[in-house]
């Protein structure tokens, strides 16, 4: 499909957030490597709050850039580690609907993660909701190449404490470089993928 990108406003941002979560042990045991995860927060200016706009493919193709610096930015985050699993979300200010972030975390934004981490076949789970300022969402991770793998299935809690506020929308992006320590709850190892989506 070809756009043109005269049509596509800008994605106008305040600001950027990094978080990062190293895990060491788990139940007194120490796991190796560490489990890191990390989220990137976009917050930007939604253009439809406070009223009801029938076309949110604008939105949509805008996204693009939008995954691609965030990604961008959490694989920058994750080094010297390597992404295996991943996640997405968002928080849309109390004056947009639940609809307005849900059109920035479509496959137009995702596939840019998805080439990001290398590979990445798998659904990439996600997250949604209406919120403001300390609002806390918890954003899943899972395999980004087989969403069956189950010691990967985990996820990050982000609070934003000064965002969303109610024209703007949090953008969310959260990678992990490894399953649950010590996870023992059987099922398809990350090291048996064959296929994709969990299809071996």
């Amino acid at each position: 499909m070809t756009r043109n990108v005269d049509t596509i406003p800008p994605m106008k941002i305040r600001k950027f957030y990094t978080f990062i979560e190293d895990t060491m042990s788990e139940a007194g045991k120490p796991g190796e490597p560490p489990l890191r995860k990390v989220a990137v927060v976009a917050v930007v200016e939604n253009p439809h709050a406070g009223r009801f706009v029938e076309d949110l493919k604008p939105m949509i193709e805008g996204s693009e850039e939008l995954g691609s610096e965030l990604s961008r930015i959490a694989v920058r985050a994750l080094d010297p580690y390597r992404a295996q699993s991943y996640g997405k979300g968002g928080i849309v200010g109390l004056a947009g609907e639940q609809e307005h972030i849900n059109a920035l975390l479509t496959t137009t934004f995702a596939n840019p993660l998805r080439d990001a981490v290398g590979g990445g076949k798998a659904w990439i789970s996600s997250m949604t909701k209406r919120g403001g300022p300390g609002t806390s969402i918890d954003v899943p991770l899972a395999c980004k190449d087989a969403l069956y793998v189950r010691s990967h299935y985990d996820g990050m809690t982000v609070t934003l404490h000064d965002a969303p506020l109610p024209d703007e929308i949090a953008v969310i992006i959260c990678l992990a470089n490894r399953g649950r320590l010590h996870a023992r709850v059987g099922g398809l190892k990350i090291e048996d993928v064959k296929g994709q989506d969990g299809l071996v």
